[in-house]
């Protein structure tokens, strides 16, 4: 890379000064603004920007799509949650049905069944609130009461 060499016209000591302040002026503020620009490099590359540009609703159904990770889970954990709670004092021969047809339903699960399961159930604790209804508002058409077309 090249140098670019700027030539001054400075006549007296004056212009010196003020060339010299000018310069020194322009070198903080490149300074700066190279502080400023790495900074936000260095920003694009923390852990919150990661999760922020990564980390989104369509990226963990493109990843479940290919790996079914969502499935793998359901089948290992749906077993364990029904054998601990539902059927915690049932005898060895319910609880292996119950782990054998869980893990079943658990592989058939995915992402999109998971948030479908998930939204209708959010739908249970938020639909009970009662929508207000907009009553219809008296339009004026502009006709003044007190008008001889009244």
């Amino acid at each position: 890379m090249k140098k670019k060499i700027r030539k001054y016209n400075i006549n007296n000591i004056d212009e010196l000064h003020v060339m010299v302040s000018t310069l020194k002026a322009e070198h903080e503020l490149k300074g700066d603004l190279l502080i400023k620009h790495t900074k936000g490099y260095l920003n694009q590359f923390t852990l919150g920007a990661m999760i922020k540009r990564y980390a989104t609703p369509s990226a963990f159904l493109k990843i479940d799509d290919k790996l079914n990770i969502s499935s793998s889970i359901m089948s290992m954990v749906l077993p364990f949650l029904m054998n601990t709670t539902l059927f915690k004092g049932s005898g060895f021969l319910t609880k292996t049905l119950i782990g054998l047809a869980s893990n079943k339903v658990g592989k058939t699960l995915d992402a999109e069944h998971l948030s479908a399961i998930f939204n209708s159930i959010k739908s249970w604790f938020s639909g009970t609130k009662k929508k207000d209804e907009k009553m219809p508002q008296y339009v004026d058409y502009g006709i003044p009461p007190d008008s001889e077309t009244y």
